[in-house]
């Protein structure tokens, strides 16, 4: 029998759990599963949170959430699943982040947690009990955790910096 590695076991259990997690928030956004709103009703949340467009913020943040979680359970392309499931939730924590840092408050503390255990498993990698092992870490190579975190840091940037700007702007408009 073959010597169970407890170390690619735990990342098995925490790539599952987190996975699971952010796949179901995500198909909440794009497939109303859950008790979500769907695309629809999320483009229509997403725009009352500043993100506009709201329907094209809908649509990338479900991907992020159930794309990246669907991919990070599997451990497949790991670095990319998660980048873009820690992506989403740098959406999500600048949303929350007025209301301060613990859940009970509506604060970050949850998709700040989400986004820092896929940034971490994206980084450490999936283990030796997943696709990415499987497929010879085709998709998990170094150039790809850069490539990943690089690019997806560039990309939450982008959308939080035109974010603000609206939202600076709106406050401005409501001042005259």
């Amino acid at each position: 029998m073959a010597h169970i590695n407890r170390r690619d076991l735990g990342l098995l259990v925490l790539r599952t759990g987190t996975g699971a997690v952010l796949a179901a928030h995500g198909t909440q956004k794009l497939l109303g599963w859950f008790g979500g709103g769907g695309v629809e009703g999320t483009a229509t949340a997403m725009e009352h949170m500043g993100f506009s467009p709201g329907r094209r913020s809908a649509v990338a943040a479900g991907l992020g959430e159930a794309g990246g979680g669907v991919l990070l359970a599997l451990g497949l392309a790991t670095p990319a699943a998660g980048a873009a499931a820690a992506g989403a939730m740098a959406g999500a924590v600048a949303v929350h982040a007025p209301a301060g840092f613990f859940a009970q408050s509506g604060g970050y503390e949850y998709p700040a947690f989400l986004g820092f255990t896929a940034a971490a498993i994206g980084l450490a990698g999936a283990g030796r009990y997943s696709l990415d092992h499987v497929m010879g870490h085709r998709f998990d190579q170094p150039w790809t955790v850069a490539l990943a975190f690089t690019g997806c840091a560039l990309a939450a940037a982008g959308v939080l910096t035109k974010r603000s700007r609206a939202q600076a702007e709106g406050a401005d408009r409501a001042a005259m």
